[in-house]
């Protein structure tokens, strides 16, 4: 048994809306969505963080999201919510009431817009993880936030009994090997970044937390398990044949080519909330393109 309690490839899944006025939620298409992903082998679920658009969510449709992802998953996975804000009562609450809903744990990502320096990330993640008694996963993602959270903070905050990985999207491996030597290999370090998740790996990473597998969850579940296997030549192979459809997910902001990607695969509608937009015909045709190159479209 791994020493890790989340390790492995977990999915930032989209959250499915009608094609409506109000693009009200989807649960059908939630429904399918997750037992796509389970039967494709992935090791977790992460609703309602950036990939799932949690930030134009209401309260409301966000519990309705985490609470039907964990019925839908039936305890075969663990489902760690979104929780995060950029206000530390907002994100205390919003963790209290996942864990009521019975989560495995909480994403909580580093406060954005504010732009808090270290010692205010400290202060902020320690009043979480002290408020709330649930396994935390932190989130550092600065081409989001326009905060970047140290290897220094990063390990500091690791002694906590309650930080159970840090989703590390820096894009930075430097930082990550920084982190792991701090670390001393004890905490797991989960890419948050699509293209370095087997560099990361390489380097001492515990998994990923992916979007590419939305619509490729097999095939993105295949690296980190040939990577753990000893198949290091299958697993940076496997990356590099995933390379075009990474970079056609990212050709827009995200998720409005990956909603494109489920629309193509019969899985759900590209919707999205303003201020996103649906996915433009450029990137639609990038993201055909790169399904027809996996043979996964007819």
């Amino acid at each position: 048994m791994s020493d890790f309690p989340f390790e492995g490839t977990f999915t930032a899944l989209v959250t499915p809306m009608r094609d409506d006025a109000e693009r009200s939620l989807d649960l059908e298409a939630l429904e399918r969505l997750v037992e796509q992903q389970i039967a494709g082998g992935i090791d977790g679920l992460v609703p309602c963080g950036t990939t799932g658009e949690a930030a134009t969510l209401s309260h409301d449709e966000w519990a309705t999201v985490v609470k039907e992802t964990i019925r839908i998953a039936r305890g075969r996975v663990p489902v760690i919510a979104g929780t995060g804000s950029n206000s530390t009562a907002k994100t205390i609450a919003t963790t209290r009431a996942a864990k009521e809903l019975g989560v495995d744990a909480a994403l909580v990502v580093t406060p954005y817009y504010n732009k808090p320096s270290q010692a205010g990330l400290r202060a902020h993640y320690e009043a979480v993880l002290d408020a709330v008694a649930i396994p935390v996963v932190l989130y550092n993602v600065p081409g989001r936030t326009a905060c970047n959270m140290t290897a220094e903070t990063t390990a500091a905050l690791a002694s906590h009994p309650n930080v159970a990985a840090v989703k590390e999207a820096s894009g930075n491996l430097e930082q990550v090997q920084a982190i792991i030597e701090r670390t001393e290999g004890r905490f797991a370090v989960l890419s948050g970044d699509d293209a370095l998740a087997v560099p990361m790996y390489a380097v001492g990473g515990r998994g990923v937390i992916s979007v590419v597998s939305n619509p490729a969850p097999a095939r993105t579940a295949a690296l980190y398990r040939d990577f753990r296997a000893g198949k290091i030549d299958a697993a940076a192979q496997g990356q590099v044949v995933l390379r075009t459809l990474i970079a056609a997910l990212f050709c827009e902001s995200n998720p409005q080519p990956a909603k494109a990607a489920m629309h193509l695969l019969g899985l759900m509608q590209p919707t999205v909330r303003l201020p996103l937009l649906t996915a433009s015909p450029q990137a639609r045709e990038q993201v055909r393109g790169a399904l027809q190159d996996l043979g996964m479209l007819g």
